[in-house]
């Protein structure tokens, strides 16, 4: 019965999905900003090898397309911090943590321009080897080495991309990036609908902030006490944006892509639960592969096997 309801989801979800990509809405901030500073980024492609896309989708999200505190009193679009080679201003701000010091700049050029100086660092070396044409490879490369430390970081680079077409300057400099007008989104069921992914070979979704476990019940037809076991969750627990929802039940090891040589370097925040949600993998499982007891609380820099 479960996997009937499923089969019917995936083809509900199919059409919903086209409609919701037809009526994507977009963003006047984001064409503002994307037609004010896109002759900067082609410079610095043309400059530093560096996707064009890529810095334009980067500035776009890390300043709020130049709405954030950090971008209006630092002239920060990137979201860089001082580090121990920065001897120039600075600016406290909270981030992944408190009273962090970021970089100030003069202009948005000058952003633009230590943006490109950032990424000629060892650790980003490899990006380099890449097409100027790949932004797809250049936004999993970022998040792979470090640039970021959301597990979206990538998909939301490439949504922005993909959205307002900004790859076209990546092969042509010179013509133009067509962005339609913004449309308005109609509040339908299918213009809502989440889109369908798979993660280890098991349906998902991404959440959204208005998500509740009811909703997605609702929603995919599921009842809520599968919904919750699959997920190894409680109806206590909050959904948060971008987690990860499992629509059936999660694998016992991760993928193969994960061999017997890979390692999972735990961040700061992370816990065996966002782990096990991340690759897919149920909870108790995780600490099976990693003989550790119940009580195991993962600490940042521990290794963990996932496979």
């Amino acid at each position: 019965m479960i996997q009937n309801t499923l089969r019917t989801i995936i083809i509900a979800t199919l059409w919903s999905t086209a409609s919701t990509i037809m009526a994507q809405t977009k963003s006047q901030a984001f064409i503002d900003y994307i037609e004010k500073y896109k002759s900067i980024a082609i410079e610095q492609m043309e400059l530093h090898k560096i996707p064009a896309s890529i810095t334009l989708a980067q500035g776009l999200l890390e300043s709020g397309a130049g709405s954030s505190e950090l971008a209006k009193k630092s002239n920060n679009h990137f979201g860089i911090k001082c580090g121990s080679t920065w001897f120039g201003p600075t600016y406290t701000h909270f981030d992944d943590g408190r009273n962090e010091c970021f970089r100030v700049y003069a202009n948005v050029r000058e952003s633009y321009d230590d943006h490109s100086q950032f990424l000629q660092k060892e650790r980003y070396s490899r990006l380099f080897r890449l097409s100027t044409t790949d932004y797809k490879g250049w936004a999993h490369g970022l998040k792979a080495c470090g640039y970021a430390t959301s597990p979206t970081y990538a998909d939301r680079l490439i949504g922005i991309i993909e959205l307002y077409e900004l790859n076209k300057l990546d092969r042509d400099p010179n013509a133009p990036v067509v962005i339609p007008e913004p449309q308005p989104v109609y509040e339908t069921v299918e213009l809502r609908a989440h889109r369908l992914l798979t993660n280890n070979n098991v349906m998902c979704i991404r959440a959204t902030n208005s998500d509740t476990w009811d909703s997605l019940a609702q929603e995919f037809s599921i009842s809520k006490k599968h919904l919750l076991a699959w997920n190894e969750a409680i109806e206590s627990v909050d959904i948060n944006e971008g987690d990860l929802i499992y629509l059936q039940k999660k694998q016992k090891k991760a993928a193969k892509q994960y061999g017997k040589d890979y390692w999972h370097h735990v961040r700061q925040g992370e816990s065996m639960y966002s782990i096990a949600q991340l690759y897919g993998i149920r909870l108790k499982n995780l600490y099976r592969l990693n003989f550790r007891p119940a009580d195991y609380a993962p600490q940042a820099g521990d290794l963990l096997k996932v496979r």
